[in-house]
């Protein structure tokens, strides 16, 4: 087994983890394009107990929350990168636009989201606290956006009519 999972996977992994008395942390996001603030982010995340795993939206689940031309790097892809962390222990997909399922099927023992969110609006936060999970918030690491870096590629590439010959 690897570890890009199904649910249905992970959920037999899950008893282990209980008896060794091992911390489930769970993070979610579309991370289309993986960098230094995603990094950061997940590091964090992963100091907080033993395994972390990460829900990744499906494809069409980030088309529908960010637009139609999201994301910019295909799902088997963002999730063979995800799963290449040393910080990451298992990715799972969720085909929703938000991981509320998916964190009711993983019961984590601690649900992580960023600090830019209020915690009573972090899906699931409810729920993780109802059994005596922990809720954290993680400060993301500033200038740091999967936001800027498309703006800045359109900045370069388009707005300045910038051509890299070796790539045409």
């Amino acid at each position: 087994m690897g570890r890009i999972i199904s649910v249905e996977d992970f959920l037999s992994l899950r008893d282990e983890f209980r008896k060794e008395g091992k911390r489930v942390v769970f993070t979610n996001g579309c991370f289309d394009i993986i960098h230094r603030g995603h990094i950061d982010y997940l590091t964090k995340a992963k100091r907080l107990g033993e395994i972390l795993v990460v829900g990744l939206n499906s494809d069409a689940s980030v088309q529908r929350i960010k637009g139609k031309n999201r994301p910019i790097v295909k799902g088997e892809d963002r999730a063979l990168i995800l799963s290449s962390l040393v910080c990451v222990d298992y990715v799972i997909f969720f085909e929703e636009d938000t991981p509320e399922n998916l964190i009711r099927a993983v019961k984590p023992d601690i649900l992580v989201k960023g600090a830019d969110w209020k915690e009573e609006a972090i899906v699931g936060s409810g729920f993780v606290k109802s059994y005596g999970g922990k809720v954290v918030r993680i400060e993301y690491l500033q200038g740091y956006s999967t936001s800027a870096i498309i703006n800045k590629i359109i900045d370069i590439y388009c707005k300045k009519g910038y051509r890299d010959e070796e790539t045409v």
